[in-house]
């Protein structure tokens, strides 16, 4: 069918070459005019942020080492953005039900996450069915800082090497049992490498954090633990547990007698436990943006770091960029680590502790 004046068909015409360039630039321009918008609306909502209190996860139990370390922070961070920062404890389950209940929550800046390695790094290479892609449902926004870990017995062991704990666990005169943070958590494959290496049973006992694990050992429920140093240095100066080893360089100057893993002989198992700050997915840029240069100016804080030594933890600040490129390195350090605990791919079970 042709127009009255016997022009080209109306329909199906295929678009000139003049159509085609002004129809590009229009709908170009129409693109860059909308992210100029998004942009400045961005910007806005930036410059008012935040408007409420902010909910902060924190995926480990109350009174744990980062629980502790985060509540401090928050203390800190409140009056610096005219809001209160909340804390709500998601443990256990080596950070499964933590990262969940994050990318579940709303990407608008109200919701920040307080993660570690098991989440962002073991859980992928570990669980077959992970309830988050973390790769896809969280934004990074900085790492905080690395732990000290360290290895503990109940005084009751009579123990006071790895090497007294290794001879004692292979007698099978005492029942051994060892606290982890739940299947799949870094301490339950440090158990197993332990088992492997040591070709002995000691039995894992799963935890919703280091605060209650160390509380178990103290009280004997367990006889060994192994997390970050800081929660147990009060309970070993009051002598209520005995430190092994602890997961440094040297030694540390908190408990200065205590021997390095390498001077304890664990040196072929290279943990390091690190703990991070992410968002749910659609969180804004200029949010992130926001969040990283308040966390990131708290943790570079002169007076702040001297009180995360006395933790037996070291700051380690990162921009968003940096901490996805640590992330994606971390998690080829993980899958070796797994593979040296002899420890196939395993089906997460909600509900488990």
């Amino acid at each position: 069918m042709h127009g009255a004046g016997g022009g080209r068909p109306l329909d199906f015409a295929q678009p000139t070459k003049g159509e085609m360039t002004m129809a590009t630039r229009f709908v170009t321009r129409g693109l860059a005019a909308l992210a100029l918008i998004a942009a400045l609306v961005s910007a806005a909502a930036a410059q008012n942020y935040p408007e409420r209190p902010i909910r902060m996860i924190v995926s480990i139990a109350a009174g744990s080492l980062t629980d502790v370390i985060m509540r401090a922070a928050a203390n800190e961070l409140s009056p610096r953005l005219g809001q209160p920062v909340v804390i709500e404890n998601r443990g256990g389950a080596a950070g499964i039900p933590g990262a969940q209940a994050c990318t579940a929550s709303a990407g608008d800046g109200y919701t920040i996450c307080v993660v570690f390695h098991n989440q962002l790094s073991f859980n992928p290479v570990m669980f077959s069915n992970l309830p988050y892609d973390v790769d896809k449902d969280m934004v990074l926004i900085t790492r905080l800082f690395f732990l000290i870990e360290s290895l503990a017995v109940h005084p009751s062991t009579g123990v006071n090497t790895v090497a007294e704990l290794r001879a004692l666990a292979q007698s099978n005169t005492k029942k051994l049992n060892w606290g982890t943070l739940g299947q799949g958590s870094a301490p339950e494959l440090f158990l197993r490498w332990i088992n492997n290496q040591w070709r002995t049973d000691i039995v894992g006992i799963p935890y919703r954090g280091g605060g209650p694990m160390a509380q178990a050992l103290a009280a004997n429920d367990i006889q060994v633990g192994g997390v970050g140093l800081g929660n147990f240095l009060g309970l070993a100066e009051g002598g209520k547990i005995k430190l092994l080893a602890v997961s440094a360089p040297r030694r540390s100057a908190l408990a200065p007698n205590v021997m390095t893993f390498q001077e304890a002989g664990l040196d072929g198992y290279k943990q390091r436990g690190w703990w991070g700050l992410a968002a749910p997915k659609g969180t804004p840029e200029a949010l992130v943006s926001r969040l990283n240069a308040e966390f990131v100016r708290l943790f570079s804080d002169q007076n702040f770091v001297a009180f995360l030594d006395k933790q037996a933890v070291v700051a380690a600040p990162t921009s968003p960029a940096e901490f996805a490129a640590f992330v994606k390195e971390d998690r080829v350090l993980a899958a070796s680590l797994v593979k040296l605990a002899n420890t196939p791919v395993q089906e997460y079970k909600p509900g488990a502790p």
